[in-house]
This record gives structure tokens, C-alpha cells and sequence, in this order.
């Protein structure tokens, strides 16, 4: 068996403008836990706000927090109460699903449950620590074992995939349809992978940035258009939008690029409060309005496209640092003109 140290180097926020890379406890695993020895883990557009502002949205730091949601490892030790073996590769689902205050919600959408929690998140307190160690204690229903032939570095990217699967799957059948992503950043990259892969006959991407556009560009886009270029944007007539930059801006682009009755997914996730929006556009073209948030299963389906190869997303990953030096992992991902997926290392 496995000997677990009792501290390990980890990545914690710890307020506004303050990351650490610091030891920390590796706490005690219940009946229902196993460690995982985490290999990857990708840095997310939370992660970098937690960094940068203390806050995610409305998620804010009210204690040192483990960042980390998007990793994978292998099981070294597993739950007493069964799972994964010792040994097994996984992916990490990093959602546990509650009832909360008990408002309603759809039966088939978990990731929209009152009391959900998710890894490296402050909406609740105390705050859900997250996975950027290198032994993770997690409960077993996280898990999901990997298919023999895809590497842990490949499947790094199975979370993030699982969002843009998702958002694709709020857009309904895209083949044979024109699609529009704007924001290509690595959420925006990946919805493009998706919709390629689901059949879309045109796929354009637009951003601010050239190193996007390529990515874009190598995991399907068709074309691609400067987001500053208002009048090409509007001409592209979409049959399906989806904004993931996370801007009023870019959401103004989205509807100026739907087409009469087309579908405009919301996904990158804008500042809390008020924010504005074409909506007399969206009310004239009757234009259909779907918020994508997170994921459920999609992401069984996700590791099996990256295993058969028919998702293809490797032009996602850009850079790759060692957990020790995860302040210069973030100051390259927080730079979204010469960056695309980030990932940290903990081997």
C-alpha cells in the first residue's frame, strides 16, 4: 500500500492577489473516500478570478482556499466502501449534487440541485477545498476509470470537454447547421471540438486573439473573425450561437449573429448583477435564449470520444507547469492572447 504523507504541496488562495504554493494537510479519509495521487490539473477561469479578485462571481473567499476542479490521478488507496481499485486511472466529476434549501429543480439536471458543491469552490462556507495536491482525498462517486490507451495527460481536459459537451447538447442537433462560438478561449476551443464532431457544416469562432483562433482553427473551426469586426460577425446568420467569453460585449455579438429564430447558448459565465444585453434583437428575431451550466454525465460520453479518438482536442493544452511553480502557471493562463489550456503537474 501506498504511503500517504500527512502534508503535500498544494495551490491556495488565500484573498485577492494572494496564491500560495504551499504544504497542506491531507486530511482523513472516510468510508466513503479514496486518495487519488493527482497526475494533472487544469486551471480554470475560477481558478484565475479566485486569484485575481477573491471571488468567482458571487462565490467569494472568506477563508484560505485548495483551488483545483479539473484533475485527474490514480487511485492509490481505495474507499473502504468500494469504487475504483487501487491502481485505477480516473477522471474527476467534481460536483457532489444536494438538496440544499430545497428548492425545486429538474430530476434529470443535478448540476442545477439548490445544494450542489463543486471542488475548489467558496459558494458555500466552509468553502469545497478543491484538488490541486498531489494526494487528493475524494468521495468514490467522483471517479470515473479511464479506458485502457487514453493517458492521464490526454484526459486531463475530460472536465472542461464535459462543459462544452454539455452546452452542445443545450443547443440541441447541430449537424448540417452553421455555428458561431464566440470567445475562443479554451472553453470556447472545445465547444468547437464538440460541435466538429457532432456534424456542424460551417464553425466559426471568433476572439480578440490570434493563438485562440488558431487553436480554434486546428480542433474544427471553419473560419474565424476578430471580435472587433462587428459587420462580419453580424453577416455570419447563425443557426446556433454559443457565447463563451464570459462579456456583455461578446453576448451583444452573439445575438447580432444569430440568425431570425436561431439558438444562442450562454456559457461563459458573466459578472454577477445587472448586465446589458440586446434584448429587443432577441425579442424581434425570436431568438431562443439557453443558459449552459456545468455539466452532469456528459462527461462518461466525453471520455469515451477522447478514448476512441473521435473528439479531438489535443491544440487545446498550450503550456504545462510543475505544481511548484504554479504562480507562473497562472500568470501565463491569465494571459488569454498567447495561451489556451494550462496544466499543472504533479508527479
Amino acid at each position: 500500500m501506498t504511503e500517504i504523507p500527512t502534508t503535500a504541496l498544494g495551490v491556495v488562495a488565500h484573498a485577492a492577489g494572494d496564491m500560495r504554493v504551499e504544504p497542506v494537510t491531507i486530511p482523513a479519509a472516510g468510508a466513503d473516500d479514496a486518495i487519488v495521487e493527482i497526475a494533472y490539473g487544469g486551471v480554470c477561469g475560477s481558478d484565475l478570478h479566485y486569484w485575481q479578485h477573491g471571488a468567482a462571481g458571487e462565490s467569494i473567499l472568506q477563508a484560505p482556499m485548495l483551488l483545483g476542479h479539473e484533475v485527474v490521478g490514480t487511485v492509490v488507496r481505495a474507499a473502504e466502501s468500494g469504487g475504483p481499485a487501487a491502481g485505477t486511472r480516473v477522471a474527476v466529476h467534481p460536483a457532489t449534487p444536494g438538496t440544499g434549501d430545497g428548492s425545486r429543480y429538474p430530476a434529470d439536471r443535478a448540476n442545477l440541485s439548490p445544494g450542489c458543491t463543486y471542488l475548489g469552490s467558496a459558494a458555500r462556507f466552509p468553502h469545497t477545498e478543491g484538488a490541486f495536491v498531489r494526494y487528493a482525498v475524494l468521495p468514490k462517486h467522483m471517479l470515473r476509470p479511464l479506458p485502457e490507451g487514453l493517458s492521464l495527460r490526454d484526459a486531463a481536459l475530460v472536465e472542461p470537454a464535459s462543459v462544452a459537451w454539455h452546452a452542445a447538447s443545450r443547443a440541441g442537433d447541430v449537424a448540417g447547421k452553421r455555428v458561431l462560438v464566440v470567445g475562443s478561449g479554451p472553453i470556447g476551443a472545445l465547444i468547437v471540438a464538440v460541435a466538429h464532431r457532432a456534424g456542424a457544416a460551417e464553425i466559426v469562432a471568433v476572439d480578440m486573439h490570434d493563438t485562440p483562433l488558431e487553436i480554434a482553427t486546428a480542433v474544427g473551426a471553419t473560419r474565424v473573425i476578430r471580435a472587433t469586426d462587428a459587420e462580419a460577425i453580424a453577416a455570419v446568420d447563425a443557426d446556433v450561437v454559443f457565447e463563451s467569453s464570459g462579456n456583455h460585449r461578446g453576448l451583444a455579438s452573439a445575438f447580432r449573429g444569430a440568425t431570425r429564430g436561431g439558438r444562442v447558448v450562454m456559457v461563459g459565465l458573466l459578472p454577477s448583477g445587472e448586465q446589458p444585453a440586446l434584448i429587443s434583437l432577441a425579442i424581434t428575431r425570436e431568438l431562443e435564449l439557453v443558459g449552459s451550466f456545468r455539466f452532469t454525465d456528459e462527461i462518461d460520453d466525453v471520455i469515451l470520444a477522447l478514448a476512441d479518438g473521435s473528439l479531438q482536442v489535443d491544440a487545446v493544452v498550450t503550456h504545462e507547469y510543475p505544481v511548484a511553480d504554479a504562480l507562473a502557471a497562472f500568470e501565463t493562463a491569465r494571459d488569454s492572447a498567447t495561451s489556451g489550456k494550462v496544466l499543472l503537474s504533479f508527479a
